[in-house]
């Protein structure tokens, strides 16, 4: 599941019910249209998101601040169980490691890292989500928010974030079409949209091959954005990778 295109939606722990509602939403929708979701396992948002997505049939990824055996927090054994039976649970410590409270901010770049986009559901600001956020910047990966109450300091981090340029999200839609996705339908996945796939490939020229520096500004599409397309399209055999880690159309080296 981790070739797959992901997205991570992140955001509260003590999350209002607007926000546990707009993360399982969200998560939802973008399990519809085949995009794996990724979130760190905690209380809150992260839950939501996690049980959003299984409850649309969809698959997701936790990343764990401790051992890829222990669960935290204890009441989410149950949901990390659904969350392996289709998804992953992921982490880079030994087994055994305990949740100890250092590891949380180490694992929050494997949570973008593994992403092509970060979405903040609710954040004050001193959020750990928005250390997420800022590992996403780091890593060339999009950044989006979730607009809330201005009431009460909740969302001060969300809205910091979309001062700066973050993208507001209302729907998946609105994260697909950043992504530059605008053209899937509810209910049909991203490798099994031919449009697309047709639409990007007749942009690049036969018999010529390409880096994925210049195959990125070819397309149209960030390098975040194509590095998973690149892993299908050769899956499909409709892209050939030859020396230098460059890529041809397919039959035509």
């Amino acid at each position: 599941v981790l070739a797959r295109p992901a997205v991570a939606i992140v955001g509260s722990r003590a999350a209002t019910a607007y926000a546990l509602e707009v993360a399982g939403r969200l998560a939802g929708e973008l399990a519809d249209r085949g995009v794996l979701i990724v979130s760190g396992l905690a209380r809150g948002a992260d839950g939501a998101a996690h049980r959003g997505c299984l409850s649309a049939g969809g698959a997701t990824v936790a990343v764990l601040g401790c051992g890829p055996d222990v669960v935290y927090p204890p009441e989410h054994d149950a949901l990390a169980e659904s969350i392996r039976a289709t998804g992953a649970l992921v982490s880079e410590l030994g087994p055994g490691a305990p949740p100890l409270p250092a590891h949380f901010p180490l694992r929050n770049r494997l949570i973008s890292g593994i992403s092509l986009a970060v979405v903040v559901v609710e954040a004050n600001e001193r959020s750990g989500s928005l250390i997420t956020a800022r590992c996403a910047l780091e890593q060339g990966r999009d950044v989006m928010a979730v607009p809330g109450s201005v009431l009460g300091g909740r969302n001060r981090g969300s809205h910091a974030l979309l001062k700066d340029g973050a993208k507001v999200v209302e729907s998946a839609d609105d994260i697909l079409e950043e992504l530059g996705w605008p053209g899937l339908r509810e209910g049909r996945e991203i490798s099994d949209n031919p449009q697309i796939t047709d639409h990007l490939l007749a942009r690049l020229a036969a018999g010529e091959s390409y880096d994925l520096d210049e195959m990125s500004a070819t397309v149209g599409l960030t390098g975040s954005q194509l590095l998973p397309r690149l892993t299908e399209w050769e899956m499909q055999g409709l892209l050939l990778r030859v020396a230098g880690g460059r890529y041809v159309l397919a039959g035509r080296k």
